[in-house]
């Protein structure tokens, strides 16, 4: 069997040997070369024709945002960044310039190498091998198009009317956090229902994630802490590390929050936090399906199902890794399928004030 051709971009030649002995224990990569800065990176990536490229994002010389920016003009080609926890702003920068996912390398106090994420590195590498690179530059395209952005939000506004969704719960993975941009940024101010998210992320990088979402949406969006409310126009995002459930009490809707444990395989869990919006809100949970591989959230979507809420999946046509969408419609657990960008205006029109739930 073919093995694939991967290219190792990193300014540290002990990263560089560290990650191509990784990557290479696994029987169906091959490591064809390895390049200390963005302009050897394209030459090597000119010479060697890599299929999946790992890239560092500061660099000298050439730095990783120059060379994705000619990558994705030139070769489109699969790019997994590795970056440090301190430099989390930089990973989604590089997510709108066409990296379809990212790992944290450990930090240097807890270990000295990078052996620690040899599972992750080599089946994130797996997962965006085969992929196809037009889905990512549509969605890149729909990220850079001009969008006229109201107002944002501010916390002293007056309460927004509720719809008859109260709260939409967006699950995603590999490809998800440009997808989740290009829907926060397109819903109106005024929106009538809240989101919360659990996309796949290691804890020290959902704040930042949070944080720029908050700068380009006119919702308000926060990375969620234990007890925050669940108001119309808020957006949480699960912590990294943690699982996410909402729980009704006297005075509405609000979130706890839940440890890991040694046993969780997708954490956040979607599927944990879909299925307690469906106990929560009954035919008044919404819940979205985005791109990633596996299966979390199709036993979410099929508990909002069961209590009559409506559930909307991300279509082959656009979504990076089809796996996630798939499943849940698989399961018959999917009221609707729709590319990326009628999804925003497909909530927003569920979400209305005055619209029924039909």
């Amino acid at each position: 069997m073919k093995k694939a051709k991967a290219l190792v971009i990193d300014d540290s030649a002990y990263n560089r040997m560290l990650i191509s002995k990784m990557l290479e224990s696994d029987t169906g990569i091959e490591v064809v070369g390895s390049a200390s800065d963005g302009v050897d990176g394209i030459a090597k990536t000119l010479r060697l024709q890599p299929d999946v490229i790992t890239l560092d994002l500061e660099m000298p010389n050439m730095d990783g945002f120059t060379f994705l920016r000619w990558l994705m003009k030139e070769r489109p080609t699969p790019v997994l960044i590795l970056s440090s926890r301190s430099d989390s702003r930089s990973v989604f920068r590089a997510m709108e310039l066409g990296a379809v996912d990212f790992l944290a390398k450990p930090e240097a106090r807890i270990s000295k190498s990078l052996e620690g994420v040899r599972d992750e590195l080599v089946s994130k590498v797996q997962a965006i091998l085969n992929l196809e690179m037009s889905k990512v530059a549509s969605t890149m395209n729909l990220l850079m198009e001009k969008k006229v952005v109201p107002a944002a939000r501010k916390e002293d506004d007056a309460v927004l009317e509720r719809g008859p969704i109260e709260v939409v719960a967006i699950a995603s993975s590999t490809g998800g956090p440009p997808a989740i941009q290009a829907i926060l940024t397109s819903l109106p101010a005024e929106f009538g229902a809240s989101i919360v998210i659990a996309q796949h992320m290691p804890p020290g990088f959902t704040r930042s994630f949070a944080e720029r979402l908050n700068k380009l949406s006119p919702l308000m969006v926060s990375e969620a802490a234990a007890g925050d409310r669940l108001e119309p126009g808020t957006v949480l995002i699960t912590p990294g590390g943690s699982h996410l459930v909402v729980k009704r009490d006297r005075e509405g809707l609000m979130v706890e929050l839940i440890p890991r444990s040694p046993s969780d395989k997708y954490v956040p869990s979607a599927d944990k936090m879909m299925i307690s919006v469906a106990e929560a809100c009954g035919q008044a949970a919404l819940g979205v399906v985005l791109t990633g591989m596996g299966r979390d959230g199709v036993d979410g979507a099929v508990a909002i199902k069961k209590r009559r809420g409506f559930c909307l999946a991300e279509s082959e046509e656009s979504a990076v890794i089809f796996g996630m969408p798939q499943e849940a419609i698989r399961a018959g657990a999917v009221d609707k399928v729709l590319p990326l960008d009628k999804m925003a205006g497909e909530i927003a029109e569920r979400c209305k004030p005055g619209r029924g739930r039909a």
